[in-house]
């Protein structure tokens, strides 16, 4: 076990220094949000979704509601992403301070707070835009501006109401922002910039996403044009176009394009409005449109050739565009051959995965030019944790919110339901393992197996991924009898009782699936195939 504790650190460490990353760092590459109407989804969820790929904490809390007296304020913070567990505060540093609430939502708090007791939902993508545009006297962080939203707010539209008021009154310090926000009716593209060192503001925009749409938003800028007279489908601060002149990014008479005017060019140096997974997600679910790569822009959504189910959305971020022209292990393939039957196949090298490192990359390149693309999958191995949730109106809040969630590489781990009436999350939920490795820190329990399978994952994989699909399986199946369960409790014994349930069911599921991914690394520690 120590050998195996000491391998594996050597492999964060080393994917680490590959990333250039520090724990205070953003990757300008982390995060991927797919968003689904209610028209477009298959039972009729509004559905957001979120990639945390970086190394950010992987603790998870729920936070209860609650009610204050009058003239009672609330600290504004700095950090809190980076704690190793709920009472951390050893990274920690206060902002500001703004007038509390006088009753607040409960919500459950991840390093970008996700999800609230009224079915309030949000992912995030970093977009950084132009470095000039950041001013850090501003007291709001991308996630504190979430968590005030989640608190207070039980719409999308409210939500973005509410943060642009406190970006206009209190500064917006961090870099160029999207969240993607949803609540059981509708789902909506918000984009935030800082409004320049000269300015303690921001500047923002938010589209809504048609009810029979599906959209993308990946760590670039996507909001064009702007038809503010369509109050319905687009809000935007009331300087979104003063700004952008004044700072010389329009000149007023072209047609002004939001994300042309606030990010310039994305993280490739490119003028261009999206990225090779906007292109390969909304490609996938609408190839009727035939999206042109090479374009300057794509359309911020798109309506989907056939309706897509929250497990499509699960599959897309477990995306390493296998089997497609982008797919970094296509000249890797080998024909194996089993022992016992004698039957052979064609799979990846049991020494590649599509995960390898940067310097892997450039190792292989160099025995054979050409051998790995170097392409930025869906999937990646430095997730802290990964979402998708799901909203539905027809079903009361508690159990109606579901975030499917998921610790580490989306493409090797389980998702686990957590409702958003659940008023607790086991111990090992709340201590995060990103800073080290820890025992008591579910992270752990889910990275040890991927981290070992991806040594050979070519023959590897199978049991994993039949894993994956045991508990997305089991999550589907299940749902309509937990559903039925909490209404059954909530009328004979009160809203207590079915919160119990529902907190107990997520327990339960969430220890199966620790269970079962130490039962895997184990199983991959003792093949001796694996020849340590």
């Amino acid at each position: 076990m120590k050998l195996l504790t000491s391998l594996l650190m050597v492999s964060l460490t080393l994917a680490q220094q590959a990333m250039g990353q520090s724990v205070n760092q953003k990757d300008p590459e982390s995060c991927t949000s797919i968003m689904v109407g209610k028209k477009a989804s298959a039972d009729g969820s509004v559905i957001t979704s979120h990639t945390c790929d970086s190394w950010y904490r992987t603790w998870v809390n729920m936070v209860p509601a609650a009610t204050y007296e009058r003239d009672t304020v609330t600290a504004i913070y700095d950090g809190r992403m980076h704690t190793e567990f709920v009472a951390d505060q050893s990274r920690v540093s206060v902002k500001g301070e703004i007038p509390q609430a006088r009753h607040t939502y409960a919500f459950l708090d991840t390093s970008y707070p996700c999800i609230n007791e009224r079915q309030l939902g949000i992912g995030e993508t970093t977009i950084s835009g132009r470095k000039e545009l950041e001013n850090p006297k501003g007291m709001f962080m991308i996630e504190e501006l979430e968590r005030i939203a989640l608190q207070r707010c039980s719409t999308a539209r409210e939500a973005i109401r509410l943060m642009g008021e406190l970006i206009k009154k209190y500064g917006y310090a961090d870099s160029g922002e999207c969240l993607t926000i949803a609540d059981p009716k509708e789902v909506w593209h918000f984009e935030v910039f800082g409004e320049g060192k000269e300015q303690i503001g921001g500047v923002w925009a938010a589209v809504r996403i048609p009810d029979d749409h599906v959209g993308v938003s990946a760590n670039i800028s996507r909001i064009s044009t702007l038809n503010l007279k369509d109050t319905d489908r687009y809000m935007a601060s009331d300087n979104v176009f003063e700004v952008a002149k004044r700072l010389g990014y329009w000149d007023g008479k072209e047609t002004f394009k939001f994300w042309k005017a606030y990010s310039g060019t994305n993280y490739f140096g490119e003028v261009k409005s999206f990225s090779i997974r906007e292109f390969f997600i909304l490609n996938t679910l609408a190839p009727s449109l035939k999206l042109d790569y090479n374009a300057e822009e794509l359309p911020i959504s798109v309506k989907p050739d056939k309706a897509v189910d929250v497990t499509d959305v699960m599959a897309l971020l477990r995306q390493t565009y296998e089997g497609t022209e982008y797919d970094m292990t296509q000249n890797l393939k080998v024909v194996v051959k089993d022992r016992k039957s004698g039957q052979t196949d064609t799979i990846i090298s049991p020494k590649a995965n599509p995960w390898m490192r940067p310097d892997e990359v450039k190792m292989l390149n160099g025995i054979k030019e050409g051998v790995v693309k170097n392409v930025r999958n869906i999937s990646v191995p430095q997730c802290a944790y990964s979402t998708v949730i799901q909203l539905r109106d027809w079903l009361p809040d508690a159990v109606g919110g579901i975030v499917w969630f998921s610790m580490d590489n989306p493409g090797q781990s389980p998702r686990v339901p957590i409702f958003c009436g659940i008023t607790d999350l086991p111990a090992l939920y709340k201590i995060c393992g990103n800073h080290r490795y820890r025992e008591d820190a579910a992270l752990w329990h889910y990275r040890r197996a991927n981290k070992l399978a991806a040594l050979k994952w070519g023959t590897s994989r199978q049991v994993m991924e039949k894993n994956i699909r045991h508990f997305e399986e089991k999550g589907q199946r299940e749902l309509p009898f937990v559903e039925a369960q909490y209404q059954s409790l909530l009328q004979a014994e009160g809203e207590e009782a079915a919160r119990a349930y529902l907190t107990g069911y997520t327990a339960d599921f969430i220890g199966a699936t620790l269970l079962r991914w130490d039962e895997m690394a184990a199983q991959y520690w003792n093949e001796s195939r694996f020849g340590f």
